[in-house]
């Protein structure tokens, strides 16, 4: 049985993940890490990840790390769910460098909508946190709805004015 992923589990992650490396790279981190990375959750169930580019060899190594560390990881990131919001990898912000893979924790703007779009009251709370900790503007999250609001019909699942009212009700609370 898999523990649930503390700011130390998630360390250790990413210094097994950085050992394993042999090539330069990026893993974004989404939702739960993000959350126990910057303190507005002590722990999450699953650690998601983005990794540019994919790599045979840490692909390879996670099944085995997720035992050795006890820790859930998948490979989930917001363009998973909708549009990728363009610029997302400029706004990511950088968390650490471990041996040749430096970790940032992927797009606020893509990860709150990602979170609105699923609607999970977890994700909805996540949401508040970030607008109460300044790591989303609201006026600059609508502006990127709106720059992928003409690309959801790629996304079969969204109903588009479903989600542009989810948008608009989270930026009034």
């Amino acid at each position: 049985m898999r523990k649930v992923a503390d700011a130390a589990r998630i360390w250790r992650l990413m210094r097994a993940l950085g050992a394993e490396a042999d090539s330069d790279g990026r893993i974004y981190f989404t939702g739960g890490a993000t959350a126990v990375l910057l303190e507005w959750r002590t722990s999450t169930i699953d650690v998601d990840i983005k990794m540019v580019p994919e790599s045979d060899r840490l692909l390879r190594a996670i099944p085995r790390l997720k035992e050795e560390l006890e820790i859930n990881v998948e490979l989930a990131s917001p363009a998973d769910f909708i549009p990728e919001l363009e610029g997302w990898q400029e706004r990511s912000r950088f968390i650490a460098q471990e041996g040749r893979l430096s970790f940032h924790h992927y797009d606020f703007y893509a990860q709150a909508l990602a979170k609105i779009e699923r609607g999970h009251t977890q994700d909805v709370a996540d949401v508040h946190d970030m607008l109460l900790r300044g790591l989303v503007n609201p006026d600059v999250l609508l502006t990127h709805f709106a720059s992928i609001e003409p690309r959801l019909y790629r996304y079969p699942a969204i109903d588009p004015p479903t989600f542009r009212r989810a948008v608009e009700a989270m930026l009034q609370v």
